[in-house]
């Protein structure tokens, strides 16, 4: 299941930091973009893939793409 609660809580905390920082500009949109595709690929991570997978090969060396692929 994907763990919504705490990707939104990362970009909440994102935002509020975003908030505060007035030194250096072009530094701090730079450190959002970095942390914010930290938080997605997280969030991606703590996902489960499901699907179909239609298969070639012996049961031992089985081989073929994930069809219909969600993440939940």
């Amino acid at each position: 299941m994907l763990d919504t609660n705490t990707a939104e809580a990362a970009v909440m905390a994102l935002l509020e930091d975003q908030a505060t920082r007035l030194d250096n500009p072009a530094k701090a949109r730079m450190d959002f973009a970095r942390d914010i595709v930290a938080a997605f690929a997280a969030l991606i991570r703590s996902g489960t893939v499901t699907g179909t997978v239609s298969t070639t090969g012996t049961a031992a060396a089985q081989a073929g793409p994930l069809l219909n692929g969600t993440i939940s």
